[in-house]
């Protein structure tokens, strides 16, 4: 979550190098991009923010 800088131009790459890392498919790596909409220090761009979520499956 971010004002600036723009990540959609990056979406793919990121994908790409965590996918090596991870040992995972592109496929299998979900990253979205979004503003906060000018709405608090994010929306004033005094930072940035990320989620993650992560499916663990047992044996």
């Amino acid at each position: 979550v971010a004002e600036r800088p723009k990540l959609k131009p990056h979406i793919k790459t990121m994908r790409d190098r965590l996918s090596v890392v991870l040992d995972l498919k592109p496929d299998q790596i979900g990253i979205k991009a979004t503003t906060n909409e000018k709405l608090g220090p994010v929306g004033r761009e005094e930072g940035i923010a990320a989620y993650a979520v992560a499916l663990l499956v047992g044996d």
